[in-house]
């Protein structure tokens, strides 16, 4: 057999895995990438009020007594603040939610395991935030597309390369549920928001920040040192970075 393909439901979201090596042991490879997510999962969610960001949101958990991967986490989000002007903020909505960044970083972790353990071409998909590494099929590149702001069922762009992460983060499925942390109100205007580069984690934080900023995260993302951008505001115009790797 060459290749394989799995879809779980995670993080409240569908995740699809395809690896396309011939090699001996993708199931035990696979099991390993959807148990990795699954644990992140109980640790971080903002849903279970037993995850470690629940308990130390509410004081019950110490800083010192979380595990190293929440620490982690937070130094990282402490970071994307500063790079940020503030716009990226897991207490932005007033209770810890590093949700922004969890998600690309998770994904980036277990892309970053698969390589190390030679499965060196393969895509990870968590509801739109994608790491692809290697090639589909010899001489191919991996193809992501990125969902049309109005469009359900259809893509606005694809993003074509063999070593990328891509994460996107708009108003279009969830409403207006990033916020402004300077004001406090939701933000919502711009309507999609595509960051392309090299490590999930901060493109999916990017993402959300220039949401968060409204259209000044224009002038922003085309400012960004080593990620390309793309961005549908709520009245419908588009803006794209000119090395953004489209088909």
């Amino acid at each position: 057999m060459t290749g394989l393909r799995r879809v779980e439901q995670i993080m409240g979201t569908g995740i699809s895995l395809d690896l396309a090596d011939d090699l001996p042991g993708l199931d035990v490879l696979a099991d390993e990438v959807f148990a990795w997510l699954r644990l992140v999962d109980a640790r971080f969610s903002t849903y279970q009020p037993d995850s470690e960001v629940c308990r130390l949101d509410r004081g019950e958990l110490a800083l010192a007594d979380a595990s190293a991967d929440l620490r982690f986490v937070l130094d990282r989000c402490a970071d994307l603040w500063r790079e940020t002007g503030g716009y990226f903020d897991a207490y932005a909505t007033g209770r810890l939610d590093p949700s922004g960044y969890v998600k690309g970083w998770a994904v980036q972790v277990a892309s970053d395991r698969l390589l190390a353990a030679g499965a060196v071409n393969h895509c990870l998909n968590a509801g739109g935030d994608v790491r692809v590494r290697g090639r589909p099929a010899p001489g191919q590149a991996w193809r992501v597309g990125v969902q049309h702001p109005w469009q359900a069922h259809a893509v606005c762009q694809v993003v074509v390369g063999t070593d990328l992460a891509v994460a996107t983060s708009g108003t279009y499925e969830r409403g207006t549920h990033v916020v402004d942390p300077h004001t406090g109100e939701p933000a919502g205007a711009l309507r999609s928001v595509t960051v392309v580069g090299a490590d999930l984690g901060t493109a999916d934080a990017y993402a959300t920040a220039a949401v968060a900023m409204g259209l000044g995260g224009l002038g922003w993302l085309a400012r960004l040192d080593g990620y390309e951008a793309a961005a549908v505001t709520e009245d419908g115009r588009s803006f794209r970075s000119d090395g953004l790797p489209v088909a």
